[in-house]
């Protein structure tokens, strides 16, 4: 046995641990003559046999036992959704790793205005863009297990399009340059990051390349951070947008980061604050399953050696996450 499949083994927990998890969380959340009916919401079949009214938590194991691994995971991540358990939770990321829950939609690439959002069914939790629509996009196609790749972004782009590219080539360049005007000509590092990366990887990975996305809506909050500070109320959602994402699958989300001088000085002067506020709000979204990786604005002035750093540090990133070149 190899060190890697002997590391597996140890961490994962057993397979009953998810099971129970699942079974105990909507044992105490529903009521015995709710129970039936929410296990077939949730896809399992319920047959004949088994009383949820002598024991709530065996009826519902004896039907989460049924299942193969991988459903019994997809059960854990929509029970997980539905009822917000920190139980179940805790043991599914010893599972999946990474962010628990599915993504919807992908808000990127703004060049404008800040978008206003609407949720439309908050049971769903369904959005809508019901004002600067046109200065953003809005990716709401399934991710799948492999994460959103370059091609995947690519016949998203294509499908708005009202009429197809004469080819390949052109539908790539088309959407390359509308994801560049997301990023301020104010900030060289940013554009260099993207254009590197892009640049030397798209023809080393074509197909197989995870689709590196800017200007990536985080968290929304309805007032700007001025007008927060105006009002004199706590920005508890600092950051909005992160710089730079990528999505190894729906779980592994990695986000990058490039820390101009606004990051942590204010005309100049350092600002001890700003930087607090920067790595609690990393550490949090840390807790949550993301990976943040920050680059000084410096390390990327010089285009050369920061073209250096941007491959060696994507070279090293997709060979720990077995993203084959």
């Amino acid at each position: 046995m190899n060190v890697l499949c002997l590391r597996e083994i140890m961490m994962k927990p057993p397979l009953k641990d998810l099971q129970n998890a699942i079974a105990q969380t909507i044992a105490e959340e529903e009521k015995a003559y709710d129970v039936v009916g929410m296990c077939k919401f949730f896809g399992l079949e319920t047959g004949e046999d088994g009383n949820p009214w002598s024991s709530k938590r065996i009826y519902v194991l004896s039907l989460v036992k049924q299942q193969t691994e991988s459903s019994l995971i997809d059960l854990a991540i929509k029970a997980q959704e539905y009822y917000k358990s920190d139980h179940l939770k805790a043991i599914l990321n010893k599972y999946v790793g990474g962010v628990s829950g599915t993504i919807k939609n992908i808000i990127f690439a703004a060049n404008g205005p800040k978008p206003e959002i609407v949720l439309i069914d908050a049971v769903s939790n369904d959005i809508k863009i019901v004002e600067n629509e046109q200065y953003c996009l809005v990716y709401d196609k399934p991710i799948l297990e492999g994460g959103l790749l370059w091609t995947d972004l690519l016949e998203w782009w294509q499908e708005r399009q009202p009429q197809p590219f004469s080819n390949h080539r052109t539908l790539e360049l088309s959407l390359l340059q509308r994801l560049l005007a997301s990023l301020s000509k104010d900030s060289p590092p940013e554009r260099l990051l993207f254009q590197t990366y892009y640049r030397h990887f798209l023809p080393k990975l074509g197909d197989n390349l995870p689709a590196l996305i800017p200007q990536v809506y985080l968290h929304y909050d309805p007032k700007t951070i001025r007008q927060l500070a105006l009002d004199q109320k706590d920005p508890y959602l600092t950051r909005q947008r992160m710089d730079f994402l990528l999505l190894f699958s729906n779980h592994v989300r990695i986000v990058l980061e490039v820390d101009g001088k606004q990051h942590y000085s204010v005309d100049g002067e350092a600002k001890p604050a700003l930087y607090a506020q920067m790595v609690a709000e990393d550490r949090r979204i840390r807790l949550q399953g993301y990976e943040i990786y920050r680059f000084g604005g410096a390390e990327l002035q010089d285009e050369q050696q920061g073209k250096a750093v941007v491959t060696a540090f994507f070279d090293t990133l997709f060979r720990q996450h077995s993203i084959k070149k």
